[in-house]
């Protein structure tokens, strides 16, 4: 091999070393179709607004976060005040900036928040390409708001808060009543995306979508070390809650997540090619007639114990809608599906076409979740 042939070689062998390292998945075959979207864009960093046209299910594309009149506003300090934010924080940008904002952060941080963030309508949260925890007074909070994005966040370590006053959207001072210390906490609200983030150790729950809350897609997180994982609906008195539809996409759930991935009351899941890696009570419970659609998941059960995926809240008068399709059980893990469950139209998830994403054999649910959670991306190229 003569001194220019070599030198293609090694350059090659540089190129395909960036591509294949540091935590990459490229080329795109065992990405997952919001992946696919952005992440094998190696110019990323300077079209971050392009995530916003990547999000399937529910939520449907959040293009209502991006465009003319976006604010976009850099953390670069992780200190938090509930009632007077220092410009530059995150508290700031939820309470003082008008309109669509998209919120990055200058440099790995860790934020303990003082008491829950209020989180404002047309705001996309994106921690991409650094290291971002949030942890503290009762975390994440939306409150009847629209067009949100949360995207590759490390959430844990919340917790339980009394009722006390907090600076909310447009400077006002809000009286929040006690909380429990969920990781995101989403109330009377619409069009919410969570993806890519990492979430585990929280008092109470990591996810709750209630009182009304519709149109929201859970995708692309890990969740970990909880037993209370993701709720679905408010209460079984709660009776808007049957409007409710999530998507709850790519997710890796474990280890040591205990039950409620999800539970749901009233409304419409679409559980589709998750992994989950065991569990204690069970995984997807519900009670109040709910209809969940668990399509094409993985799942692992326990060495010991429950082996059983579902559990149903008993009681007179109340059904379910539980159905299996295409799904993988692995190490005696079994699914009760609803006797007479109508596997026509009644539960198909009827996207919109902004909405409708490709199912995957769930044989593939390995590598679609290989990359869940927060990720770690290069600092020269890829995600």
């Amino acid at each position: 091999m003569n001194m220019y042939s070599h030198g293609i070689h090694m350059a090659l062998i540089a190129v395909f070393f960036i591509l294949f390292t540091n935590n990459q998945v490229y080329p795109a075959n065992g990405m997952n179709v919001i992946d696919k979207c952005w992440r094998t864009n190696p110019k990323w960093r300077g079209n971050r607004h392009q995530l916003a046209r990547c999000s399937v299910g529910y939520a449907g594309k959040m293009s209502n976060n991006i465009g003319h009149g976006t604010t976009n506003y850099k953390v670069t300090d992780p200190s938090d005040d509930a009632l007077n934010p220092k410009p530059g924080t995150l508290r700031y940008a939820m309470t003082h900036i008008k309109g669509k904002v998209w919120i990055t952060f200058k440099r790995d941080m860790s934020i303990k928040l003082q008491k829950p963030l209020l989180i404002s309508s047309f705001t996309a949260i994106d921690g991409r390409g650094v290291n971002v925890h949030i942890h503290g007074g009762g975390c994440l909070m939306l409150q009847r708001v629209n067009n949100v994005i949360i995207h590759s966040l490390r959430i844990h370590d919340c917790k339980a808060q009394t009722a006390g006053p907090v600076l909310g959207p447009d400077a006002k001072v809000v009286h929040l009543s006690a909380v429990d210390g969920d990781a995101i906490r989403i109330l009377s609200s619409t069009k919410v995306w969570i993806d890519h983030n990492t979430l585990y150790n929280c008092p109470d729950g990591l996810i709750d979508v209630t009182r009304g809350s519709t149109q929201v897609t859970i995708s692309n997180n890990w969740f970990r070390s909880q037993d209370k994982v993701m709720l679905l609906g408010h209460d079984d008195g709660f009776m808007r809650d049957k409007n409710m539809k999530v998507t709850v996409a790519f997710n890796h759930f474990g280890p040591r997540c205990h039950q409620r991935m999800p539970r749901v009351r009233f409304g419409y899941a679409h559980v589709v090619n998750n992994l989950y890696l065991g569990w204690g009570l069970y995984a997807i419970g519900g009670s109040m007639d709910p209809t969940v659609k668990s399509q094409s998941n993985l799942f692992i059960a326990p060495e010991a114990g429950n082996k059983e995926v579902t559990w149903r809240k008993q009681g007179s008068g109340r059904i379910w809608n539980f159905l299996s399709v295409g799904d993988v059980f692995e190490n005696g893990a079994s699914f009760v599906q609803s006797r007479g469950t109508d596997k026509g139209t009644s539960l198909k998830p009827n996207y919109t076409p902004e909405q409708a994403f490709p199912v995957e054999d769930a044989r593939k649910v390995r590598d679609l979740t290989s990359s869940s959670g927060a990720l770690k991306c290069s600092r020269v190229s890829y995600c």
